[in-house]
């Protein structure tokens, strides 16, 4: 599962926001069933960041959200991105080189498809 928060941030800001991007990231890497983040600016605009952090379930995750540390380093971060969905289920992989690998979605069957 993959969790994107993008955020947009004043330039005056950025220090401070790093830094507590950096405490997010910090506490939610503690939480069984994390398995990868990073703290990303884009190069194109540097007012535009992201905290992108891959959880073994949906569950696990869930279950991150609900530790002390992360209430008090990341839920308060989390909540100022944009206002728009964030967890994402994979549905194709491919390493570098590799072929893909396509994966059942986790989601009931829509009945309007």
């Amino acid at each position: 599962m993959l969790v994107i928060n993008r955020f947009v941030v004043a330039e005056d800001a950025a220090g401070g926001f790093e830094e507590r991007g950096r405490a997010a990231l910090a506490a939610l890497a503690a939480r069984p069933g994390y398995q990868a983040g990073r703290l990303t600016r884009a190069l194109d605009d540097p007012a535009h960041w992201s905290l992108v952090t891959e959880w073994a379930s949906v569950g696990a995750y869930r279950r991150a959200l609900s530790d002390f540390d992360v209430k008090v380093s990341a839920i308060p971060l989390m909540a100022e991105s944009i206002d728009e969905p964030s967890a994402f289920e994979e549905l194709a992989t491919a390493e570098p080189g590799g072929e893909v690998r396509v994966a059942g979605s986790d989601r009931a069957a829509h009945p309007h498809r």
